[in-house]
C-alpha cells in the first residue's frame, strides 16, 4: 500500500497537471477565434471563384483540342502526388491520426491498383509518419500549420504541383485536410487538385437539377485567357483553404482533448483524496491500537 507523502506527491502533480492543461485550452481557445475568423472570411470567396471557374470551364468543354492542360486528365495514371496536412504539435487527441488513416487508406488503394504515390507533408507528425513508415517524401514544409501563415505558403506548394503536372512528372495530385464543421467535429477530407474536375461538377449538377441557374460572366478579353490565369489560382486557393480549415480543426481538437484533460485530473484529484483519507484514518487507527494494547500490557 502506498504511503502517506507517496499519495501526496501524486495529488500535488496531477494538481500542476490540471493548470498546464487549462492553460493549454484557454491557448487554443484564444487561437481558435483568430483561425475561424479567417476560415469563415475565406470561404465565401473560395466557393464564389469555383463556381465563376467551372461556369468559364463549361464555355470551352466542347472544345478539347484547345483546353487548357490543368482540366484534361492523363489517358494512363502512373505517378500521384498527395498533400498531407497535420499539425506541428501533439495533445490534439485524435486529430492527426484521422487525418493519416484517411491518408493510408488513400495509398493502399492506389499502391493496389500500381500507381507510384509521392508525399508532400505538411505538418511534423504527417512527415515524421511517412518516414517511419518508408514513404516517399517528395517535400516537406513545417512549422505551417497552426501557425500565422499567409496567401504565399499555398501558392508555393501550389506552383510546385502544377509544374510537375505540367512537366509530365506527376499525373494526378490530391490533397488530404480537415474540414471543420463544429467545435466537436473536424472531417478528414481527400479533394483532387490537378486535373481541376470544376466542369465535371457542373454537368453533374445540370444532370440532377440541384442548381437552377448558372450565371453567364461577361469575358475580356476571352476565356481562354482568363483561364490561363485563373486556373493555377483555383489551385492555390484550394490549398489555402485547405490550410485555414485543417488549422482551425487543430485549435478546435485541441481545446476538446485539453478540456477533456482536466476534466480527468479533477477526477484523479478527487479518487486520489479519497485513498489519502483511508490511509490516514488507518494509520491512526493502528497508533490507537498500538496505544490502547500498550496500556492493557501496563494493567496487565
Amino acid at each position: 500500500m502506498a504511503t502517506l507523502k507517496d499519495i501526496q506527491r501524486k495529488i500535488v502533480a496531477v494538481k500542476k497537471t490540471q493548470k498546464i492543461t487549462k492553460a493549454m485550452n484557454m491557448v487554443a481557445a484564444s487561437k481558435l477565434r483568430g483561425a475561424q475568423e479567417k476560415m469563415e472570411a475565406f470561404r465565401p470567396y473560395a466557393d464564389k471563384f469555383a463556381e465563376v471557374l467551372a461556369s468559364l470551364s463549361e464555355r470551352i468543354a466542347a472544345d478539347e483540342e484547345h483546353a487548357p492542360a490543368l482540366l484534361v486528365p492523363r489517358e494512363e495514371v502512373k505517378t500521384i502526388d498527395l498533400i498531407l496536412m497535420t499539425s506541428d504539435r501533439g495533445l490534439c487527441g485524435s486529430f492527426n491520426t484521422n487525418l493519416i488513416v484517411k491518408a493510408e487508406k488513400f495509398l493502399k488503394e492506389k499502391a493496389d491498383q500500381g500507381v507510384e504515390t509521392r508525399i508532400i507533408c505538411m505538418g511534423r507528425k504527417g512527415r515524421d509518419y511517412c518516414r517511419r513508415r518508408k514513404y516517399n517524401i517528395k517535400d516537406q514544409h513545417i512549422g505551417i500549420v497552426g501557425a500565422r501563415f499567409g496567401f504565399n505558403v499555398a501558392v508555393n506548394v501550389g506552383s510546385g504541383v502544377i509544374d510537375g503536372f505540367l512537366d509530365g512528372q506527376t499525373d494526378e495530385v490530391y490533397m488530404v485536410s480537415s474540414e471543420f464543421v463544429s467545435m466537436a467535429r473536424q472531417v478528414p477530407t481527400i479533394k483532387q487538385l490537378v486535373p481541376i474536375v470544376g466542369v465535371e461538377k457542373v454537368e453533374e449538377a445540370e444532370k440532377t437539377e440541384d442548381v437552377g441557374y448558372i450565371p453567364e460572366h461577361i469575358c475580356e478579353p476571352s476565356v481562354e485567357e482568363l483561364m490561363a490565369e485563373m486556373l493555377p489560382k483555383q489551385v492555390y486557393v484550394q490549398i489555402y483553404r485547405g490550410l485555414l480549415e485543417t488549422s482551425t480543426s487543430e485549435h478546435a481538437a485541441r481545446m476538446a482533448a485539453m478540456d477533456n484533460a482536466t476534466t480527468n485530473c479533477k477526477d484523479m484529484i478527487t479518487s486520489l483524496s479519497l485513498v489519502y483519507n483511508k490511509a490516514r484514518q488507518a494509520a491512526i487507527t493502528a497508533e490507537l491500537m498500538d496505544i490502547v494494547g500498550g496500556a492493557e500490557a501496563l494493567k496487565g
